[in-house]
């Protein structure tokens, strides 16, 4: 475990996961009830499934009780019982509808919302000096100091100091309270609050979560030299991840020495500690 939160409070895009996956379904127009409010017509939904909303409006609109599948059979929704099982009938979905049960699910997910930012917003302060290009979102009271770079989309919480010479790119989101230092560049990760990332570190494809310090010159390995899956171990066992690119998952309170190097796909678990000049091949949990 990388972390004591449940899945729910899981951020997406800086949101909590179920408060996230709660609005888009009010704003697509559906009711959420308690389950003892739950009725045979009642969509029953898992926290952990990302579901397109027209999938689940096709799972609607079906006269019959039934669970919507993906491709694999995996249950995302149903309705007439209680659990998936019990239903007779299965509708099979090609939407891009998918389990949430693996930490790089997390960042897929965050892929997907974050593709869906049409509008920037700037509400703290951007330096002239600095380059701002796509979707991008700053909090009150953040710095975009002179030279930093940022591709969005992009989402930076508020009180944040990014630069100088910063590179934040790819569907990234940054919490609150964050430090990206001179040199740093991040890509396609998720940045819990409260995190130091010092200067000359690169981040990419991966989740660190709240009040991880990474060392000057930390490092994280986001491919395999043989462009193949990443795989990670999960209680003992090789998981492949089906992602060409997958860097560390850090839990909170990590902490790194200078020049820290972490090969693809690593977890380490909540508040372990490296040496300066470390390279960690394996989990460090």
């Amino acid at each position: 475990m990388t972390s004591n939160r449940n899945l729910g409070s899981c951020l997406i895009a800086n949101i909590p996961m179920r408060e996230l996956l709660s609005a888009e379904l009010t704003r697509a127009g559906f009711e959420l009830v308690e389950p003892e409010q739950a009725c045979v017509r009642t969509l029953r939904i898992p926290i952990d499934n990302w579901i397109e909303v027209g999938a689940l409006s096709i799972l609607g609109r079906n006269p019959e009780p039934a669970c919507l599948c993906d491709p694999h059979g995996h249950p995302l929704a149903w309705k007439g019982f209680e659990e998936p099982g019990q239903c007779t009938e299965r509708i099979v979905t090609d939407a891009d509808c998918f389990p949430v049960k693996y930490p790089w699910d997390l960042l897929r997910m965050n892929e997907e919302v974050l593709a869906m930012m049409d509008e920037s917003s700037m509400l703290g302060e951007v330096s002239p000096l600095a380059t701002i290009s796509g979707s991008v979102r700053i909090g009150a009271g953040t710095k975009i100091l002179p030279g930093t770079v940022i591709e969005g989309p992009v989402l930076i919480g508020a009180n944040c100091h990014i630069g100088p010479n910063a590179y934040i790119r790819g569907a990234t989101s940054i919490g609150s309270h964050c430090f990206i230092g001179n040199g740093a560049e991040v890509k396609n990760s998720i940045v819990y609050p409260n995190t130091n990332i010092s200067r000359q570190c690169y981040v990419g494809d991966s989740i660190l979560g709240t009040h991880v310090v990474l060392g000057a010159g930390t490092v994280t390995e986001n491919h395999r030299h043989d462009g193949r899956h990443h795989v990670s171990m999960i209680e003992g066992k090789p998981v492949n991840t089906f992602r060409l690119k997958l860097g560390a998952i850090l839990g909170d309170g990590v902490k790194t020495g200078v020049n820290t190097s972490i090969e693809a796909g690593v977890k380490i678990g909540i508040a372990r500690t490296t040496k300066a000049g470390t390279c960690v091949s394996k989990d460090l949990m």
